[in-house]
């Protein structure tokens, strides 16, 4: 399965990508999976002359055909004003709008606050259900103070077990092949064969004389 990481920071180093990285190596654990990483920042001048001639750079148009071939995804942006950064939005703005419906995202944000905490599922959720994509339960935000701390390592471990049985039930579908403990579709179509039509169980409960 390929794992594409899109990260939006703009340092070197990155908490930014050091969270993507840690994300992506926890997925690995749970799935085996093919990672690229895709560095908005050295797209950021493609993209912006993507909005005004409407044509992606080779590096971009690479990009975008990485996250779009994807099987998972986990996006990562720093937070600006109690939001996403403008990079990371203006990326998924010139991204095919159909290229993510139905692929699983897991969300993740960085801040110098856990107070903007919340920007997980205020401004990163709702773009990606806009986007038709199938997000995972659990989003990761860390703060500052939250590295090396007690409480991190447990949620990039639950998010990526998530986004990895999300990945490995998709792929499995489109191959054909039934998940672990899941009954074949025609099975669990017979199950539901034989449930009586409510308005016979209607007709049965009146008087008959």
């Amino acid at each position: 399965m390929k794992l594409v990481v899109v990260s939006a920071g703009l340092s070197v180093p990155s908490s930014t990508r050091l969270l993507g990285d840690r994300l992506a190596a926890a997925v690995g654990r749970a799935a085996e999976v093919d990672t690229q990483v895709v560095e908005l920042r050295e797209l950021a001048v493609e993209i912006a002359q993507n909005f005004t001639n409407g044509f992606p750079g080779r590096a971009l148009a690479a990009a975008q055909e990485a996250v779009a071939a994807a099987d998972g995804l986990i996006v990562v942006t720093p937070v600006f004003s109690a939001s996403y950064s403008g990079l990371f939005k203006s990326f998924f703005d010139v991204l095919d709008p159909e290229a993510l419906a139905g692929k699983p995202v897991l969300i993740a944000a960085t801040g110098g606050s856990a107070r903007h905490s919340l920007v997980l599922d205020h401004a990163l959720r709702p773009l990606f259900a806009y986007l038709k994509a199938v997000v995972v339960p659990t989003g990761v935000y860390a703060a500052s103070e939250d590295w090396g701390a007690e409480g991190l390592d447990g949620r990039i471990e639950r998010a990526a077990g998530e986004l990895a049985a999300l990945m490995a039930g998709l792929s499995g579908a489109g191959s054909g092949e039934v998940p672990a403990g899941r009954a074949p579709r025609a099975a669990r179509a017979d199950a539901f064969s034989a449930v009586v039509p409510f308005e016979e169980q209607l007709a049965a409960l009146r008087p008959t004389g």
